[in-house]
């Protein structure tokens, strides 16, 4: 299927049906292959060495077994029917992409904060962030609204578009099977230092230029939105970028703080456990209810410039190949 086509039909998919719970999601599928072969591959006091080369193990064979799986259902569906394919592709394409549910999930906690349930507040952000969410005030929990929509919008939408424009559905599924991986077994803990090792650092690299390519959409966006700063975007984003522990988040959160001119970054806390990140944007104040709304909002245009930059991407691919 025509990339150019394909890139906004699971776009516009996306933006009416979101991610419905009843539909059996190929992550959850994913999801429950990593379980499974954690399961098999571990053992009590196993060496580090063990550990790590297991983890490798199940890392490569995962995203092998996605990329190429999606590749013979597409194939598949193309042998029984042209329009088979056409809609196999689009279908796969929307679960790809998680525009419209981040941005659901995020004004859920914001509407909470106008309407003054605080309370309301800290739980529907408990499902979109992995910090603690109990204690937090209201600046706080905006701060984690837009902390969190500026990086999912690289991991959960321009990461997927751009492997979709360069190798379709089937790299794209198998960029999503990354980072399922980062997110179950990627962490720096006792449990998966060595058994996540391998997949955490591919989730690095399979990020990198998604994440840079969100902070230059965030810039871009704040040209469009008056309720932003491109100027103060693009200089917090050069300054601070690369602050953050991960080498990837600290680019659209640095871009995001200094397009709404708020401080990000700072004290958080993971199942009881204090864990401090630096500040970006630390010359502005601390974000309110209507910074979160408007960084919602940013995404938003963020999400439109990456479909469009998408089918530049795809258009330009096509010309150079017919040259």
């Amino acid at each position: 299927m025509n990339r150019s086509v394909l890139l906004p039909a699971s776009y516009l998919l996306d933006q009416i049906a979101g991610d419905p719970e009843w539909f059996p999601h190929p992550v959850r599928l994913i999801g429950m292959a990593i379980a499974r072969g954690e399961a098999a591959l571990r053992r009590p006091h196993q060496s580090d060495a063990v550990e790590l080369a297991s983890g490798a193990a199940l890392t490569v064979a995962l995203v092998a077994s996605t990329y190429y799986g999606t590749r013979l259902t597409i194939r598949q569906a193309y042998r029984r029917s042209e329009a088979l394919g056409h809609f196999t592709e689009i279908l796969l394409g929307w679960t790809c992409l998680a525009a419209r549910d981040l941005q659901r999930e995020a004004t859920a906690v914001t509407d909470a904060l106008t309407s003054g349930d605080i309370h309301l507040a800290r739980r529907r952000l408990a499902r979109i962030v992995g910090r603690d969410t109990e204690h937090l005030d209201v600046h706080e929990i905006s701060r984690a609204v837009i902390e969190t929509v500026s990086e999912s919008a690289s991991d959960g939408f321009v990461a997927p578009l751009f492997y979709m424009a360069l190798g379709g559905i089937p790299l794209a599924m198998a960029y999503k099977a990354v980072n399922t991986l980062d997110s179950m077994i990627g962490h720096a803990d006792s449990r998966y230092f060595y058994f996540g090792k391998a997949a955490a650092r591919l989730d690095d690299v399979a990020n990198y230029l998604p994440a840079r390519l969100t902070a230059a959409g965030i810039v871009a966006a704040s040209h469009v939105l008056d309720e932003a700063d491109p100027l103060s975007s693009r200089q917090i984003w050069r300054r601070d970028g690369a602050k953050h522990k991960s080498p990837n988040a600290g680019q659209p959160e640095s871009a995001m703080a200094g397009a709404l001119r708020v401080r990000l970054g700072g004290d958080n806390t993971y199942a009881g456990e204090p864990i401090l990140t630096q500040l970006l944007g630390r010359e502005f104040p601390a974000p309110a209810r209507e910074h979160a709304g408007r960084a919602i909002r940013l995404v938003s245009v963020v999400a439109l410039l990456g479909v469009g930059f998408g089918v530049l991407l795809t258009a330009l691919r096509q010309a150079r190949r017919a040259g």
